[in-house]
């Protein structure tokens, strides 16, 4: 039991290397893995090399790692297997059960964003928005949460940050109101935006709010389970090449 234990300490230590790259830098000093895995420089190095001899880092001569080619291949492959829909439409049919609304996962490119996959509630409006179909970035929650995320300035957008939702009724479509958190990916990136909608006329800005802990809940889910996805893939969802 003791040798299993530590081989499989050996693996997470190994992993943790490789989590340690955030995809911003091309190159990381020694130091710096050691510092963010919270390993010392020797054990560090030690890993190193091993996931260099397989391909998963590649050294220069200045003592500086990066990802190698390996790494590249496992996420191609991760990438080519991966069924967004298998991922979303559960999160989305949980949601709408919770809240009794119609849920919807919308993606963004510019300044429009696409309704990716929806899911009707028994409640909710009948074909209010179909799949596939383009919208303006700057009207609805789920076109501001998404401008928040991505820094738009002003008091609107500071205040959706801190809540970490919008609410927005009447505002793009007179008989819709609706209340939206952004998805992120890996190292916050922007994926798009998740969405609980119905009625105007039945939901008020507090029964919208009352939404919140469901729809966060499930913005985090769906955030953690697509942290392997790109925004161009996403996007090629929405218009395959």
């Amino acid at each position: 039991m003791t040798d299993l234990s530590g081989q499989i300490a050996s693996v997470s230590r190994a992993l943790a290397v490789l989590k340690a790259f955030s995809g911003d830098e091309s190159f990381v000093a020694l130091a710096e893995l050691a510092r963010r895995t919270g390993m010392h420089k020797p054990t560090v190095l030690r890993l190193a090399r091993t996931l260099a001899a397989e391909g998963f880092l590649v050294y220069r001569n200045d003592g500086a790692w990066r990802l190698g080619p390996s790494a590249g291949s496992l996420g191609a492959r991760y990438q080519a297997q991966f069924d967004v829909d298998a991922i979303i439409e559960p999160e989305l049919m949980a949601l709408s059960a919770a809240t009794g609304e119609s849920a919807s996962f919308y993606v963004y490119e510019a300044d429009i964003r696409s309704c990716l996959l929806r899911f009707e509630g028994p409640r909710g409006i009948r074909r209010h928005v179909r799949s596939g179909e383009v919208l303006p970035l700057d009207r609805g929650s789920a076109g501001h949460v998404i401008l928040a995320a991505l820094g738009r300035a002003g008091p609107a957008y500071d205040e959706i940050r801190r809540k970490g939702f919008s609410v927005t009724r009447g505002e793009r479509s007179a008989g819709a109101a609706s209340i939206s958190a952004a998805v992120h990916g890996a190292n916050r990136a922007v994926l798009g935006s998740l969405c609980v909608s119905g009625p105007v006329e039945r939901l008020t800005k507090a029964q919208l709010r009352a939404h919140a802990p469901a729809l966060l809940q499930a913005a985090a889910q769906i955030s953690w389970k697509l942290g392997g996805v790109s925004v161009a893939a996403l996007r090629s969802r929405w218009h395959p090449e």
